[in-house]
């Protein structure tokens, strides 16, 4: 396991096995039951969880300056990964292209992330390398976004580092204000609606901000599709999970076209 990075980790090796051979049909993704007693008091005894009990819809809301942690949620998702030919000849219902991955470790801290977000930048970095894609060609990105006060901070550094201007051009959203914090199912499920976004180019919302909750630390220029999901051409996207232990991965998405 590589914590709350398995999934995206998972799906980065599939991807591999099928480009290298290996395999034509790779099945993938994560499921997590983590609340349990010994997991939510491991988790907030590193102060790692939301302690807004009687909010508990709203807790979750990441970007936000009352964030306080994250919210822990079960779940699972599982895709296909098949190789092109294989799939055209039984008629398969393509969803969409997974074009790349990549993989970094912040070797930074056990539980926190690196505040400048250098461990996100080199993880997208490395993805788009990995797809044989640009910067610019990237529409949305699915962030790992825990509403965490540290994590969120970083996550933004990076994509204004690495993207510069054309991450004003960006949607970024945070789905975990949704669905919670899978852990190790993250990906999976966060991987199926990144895929389900550039499908039919709607982008899904970052929901419970609040007019009047805007932290300075936080760019505000950017486009974190609040509380509203977008319509707009979605050609590429990536999907982010960060680990504790600073593990990273990113998978990258593309339409799928005849």
């Amino acid at each position: 396991t590589s914590a709350c990075a398995s999934s995206n980790h998972g799906m980065i090796s599939a991807y591999n096995h099928i480009r290298l051979g290996d395999a034509k049909v790779m099945i993938v993704g994560g499921a997590e039951a983590p609340i349990t007693p010994a997991a939510v008091g491991g988790f907030n005894s590193l102060t790692a969880l939301s302690t807004r009990n009687d909010e508990c819809e709203s807790a979750s809301r990441p970007f936000s300056k009352s964030r306080d942690g994250f919210v822990m949620g079960e779940g699972a998702g599982v895709v296909v990964f098949e190789e092109l030919e294989h799939a055209l000849a039984r008629g398969a219902n393509i969803i969409c292209e997974v074009a790349g991955g990549g993989m970094s470790a912040d070797a930074y801290h056990l539980t926190a992330t690196h505040p400048e977000g250098l461990g996100a930048m080199l993880v997208m970095e490395r993805a788009l390398k990995s797809a044989g894609l640009e910067k610019t060609s990237v529409d949305y990105i699915n962030v790992h976004g825990t509403s965490t006060p540290v994590g969120d901070i970083g996550e933004v550094k990076a994509i204004t580092k690495l993207f510069g201007q054309h991450a004003y051009k960006l949607n970024i959203s945070s789905t975990k204000s949704m669905t919670g914090h899978l852990l190790g199912a993250a990906g999976g499920v966060e991987g199926i609606l990144t895929m389900l976004a550039v499908q039919n180019d709607i982008v899904p919302p970052t929901i419970n901000f609040k007019e009047g909750d805007e932290d300075p630390e936080i760019d505000y220029n950017l486009n974190f599709t609040f509380n509203k999901a977008e319509k707009r051409s979605i050609d590429v996207a990536l999907c982010n999970t960060f680990g504790f232990g600073g593990h990273n991965a990113c998978v990258v998405v593309k339409k799928y076209k005849e």
